[in-house]
């Protein structure tokens, strides 16, 4: 592992974003502090929408500290368009979780706490959490108000993301609630109009083998199946990873803590992703030969392999506890942050065969203006930037975030642009939305090699039929400035 030259980062001017600071082999970051009213302790990474424009969402601050939804545009202008606990007794829930583009268009989310249940134990809380959906033009509807049954056999406290099937409904998670126990956690399917459906509660009779308390969404791999973690709970109770039909059928594919002084990890508190190769790839927060966490990977078929350890240079150079999800861009490398380590939180690079690279280290600046303990993964845009946030550091609001209300960055490492399928899967005659920049003038679209008839161009997105013959792989767009692919395959449905 090498460590990259210390960052000269110019501070914030006029625009939410501080001018570019220029550093070795082409990159650059850029970083906008948050100030308790416009937002406060972001712990999940922006989502690209339909529009162009980047959608988020802040822990705390906002007008009555619960947070807020806010939007940023490509040119660093930032902007609050939601205020949770708006409404009587926070209906519309408090604490936003992270956001996803559905094939809608609309943006879905998760709030840990309010709801219309705030009694029992949901009152320790100021409610247990709701499920709800924006709208372009900004307007907030709660489609669930979680512990809604007795004793939160529903589920309560969701955590992180909603992800999509392929039936249209959104599949998550809660951290407590489910039939079991209060604080053993669930796996929930709810429809975009709200139909509610618990699939399963952990922490069964046989004493949490099937896990407990997962604190991340779930992945949904090309075989139709749903991938997750749980933090704790498995064979060794330092969590699993589980595999679960879209019916709610699930399995073990690994307990943490299955190695001699755990080297292959504990307590993964992030979500996986399934990389370009098919398999899945994850985070633990501790474990590992040095014992702050790793980088694995998982075959669907359940075969582990730890491709880093962090804290393996000296003073844990290549930073230690990773709270977040990687992320594979379009150069085939895997992008992640640490929490902590050298300096107060990192972002790595990370090559399919484990080489880690650190590329920033957070609080190099006075006083911690660029932000610290980066809780967030990373978003690549369409222009090939990457998109994250840090949960404190920044401006210090003494009432509302007295350890900095954190900051959002982008960092660019010189890659190309790039498109998005959403969803990554349809049927053959079905539309779907395919997202990108610059995209006015696009002469061509194919999937997989067979170009689709049935198209309308936006700047910024592109609508198209997936036409008779297609295959799944990857969809290219044609644009007077070159050619542009997706990073992952695009499926298509039988």
């Amino acid at each position: 592992m090498k460590s990259l030259a210390t960052r000269n980062i110019a501070r914030i001017v006029a625009a939410f974003f501080c001018a570019a600071a220029i550093v070795s082999h082409a990159q650059t970051f850029k970083y906008g502090q948050l100030t308790g009213i416009t937002g406060a302790n972001p712990i999940g990474a922006p989502v690209q929408g339909l529009n162009g424009d980047l959608y988020g969402t802040t822990d705390l601050g906002g007008a009555y500290n619960s947070g807020v939804i806010y939007k940023l545009t490509p040119d660093g202008k930032y902007s609050k368009i939601y205020d949770f606990c708006s409404k009587s007794d926070c209906i519309d829930g408090q604490y936003p979780q992270g956001l996803i583009l559905a094939a809608n268009g609309n943006l879905y989310g998760l709030t840990l706490g309010g709801g219309a249940n705030n009694g029992g134990y949901c009152e320790i809380f100021g409610g247990c959490g709701t499920v709800f959906e924006l709208t372009p033009s900004g307007q907030l509807i709660t489609l669930y108000s979680f512990c809604s049954q007795a004793n939160c056999a529903d589920g309560a406290e969701p955590l992180r993301s909603l992800v999509q099937g392929v039936n249209g409904n959104f599949y998550g998670t809660t951290i407590d609630g489910g039939s079991h126990c209060m604080n053993c956690g669930t796996v929930f399917e709810i429809s975009p109009q709200g139909q509610f459906t618990s699939l399963h509660s952990f922490c069964s009779p046989q004493v949490c083998k099937d896990g407990s308390q997962p604190e991340a969404g779930l992945v949904l791999a090309s075989d139709g199946n749903f991938y997750g973690t749980t933090s704790a709970g498995g064979a060794f109770d330092d969590g699993t990873v589980f595999k679960m039909t879209p019916g709610g059928t699930g399995s073990i594919l690994h307990s943490f803590c299955s190695e001699a002084n755990c080297a292959d990890g504990a307590s993964p508190q992030a979500a996986l992703i399934q990389g370009t190769d098919g398999n899945l790839y994850g985070t633990t927060a501790g474990g590992g030969a040095y014992l702050e966490g790793v980088v694995f990977q998982l075959t669907l078929g359940g075969t582990f392999t730890t491709l880093h350890a962090f804290c393996s240079e000296a003073n844990c150079a290549d930073g230690q506890t990773p709270f977040a999800p990687v992320m594979q861009a379009n150069d085939g490398s895997f992008y992640g942050t640490t929490a902590s380590g050298a300096a107060l939180g990192s972002i790595f690079e990370m090559t399919p065969d484990g080489t880690v690279t650190t590329l920033y280290n957070f609080c190099v600046t006075g006083y911690c203006l660029d932000g610290y303990d980066p809780l967030s993964g990373l978003t690549q845009y369409t222009d090939g930037r990457f998109y994250g946030s840090a949960n404190v550091g920044g401006i210090i609001n003494r009432k509302l975030c007295p350890s900095g209300c954190g900051t959002i960055y982008q960092l660019s490492m010189g890659l190309g642009p790039l498109v998005i399928a959403n969803p990554q899967f349809a049927k053959i005659g079905q539309k779907i939305n395919i997202l990108g920049t610059s995209l006015t003038g696009a002469t061509s679209v194919t999937f997989n090699g067979t170009p689709a008839t049935d198209f309308t161009v936006t700047d910024t997105y592109i609508r198209a039929t997936v036409p008779t013959g297609a295959t799944s792989g990857i969809v290219q767009v044609t644009t007077p400035s070159g050619t542009l692919s997706t990073v992952f395959a695009f499926q298509v449905l039988p």
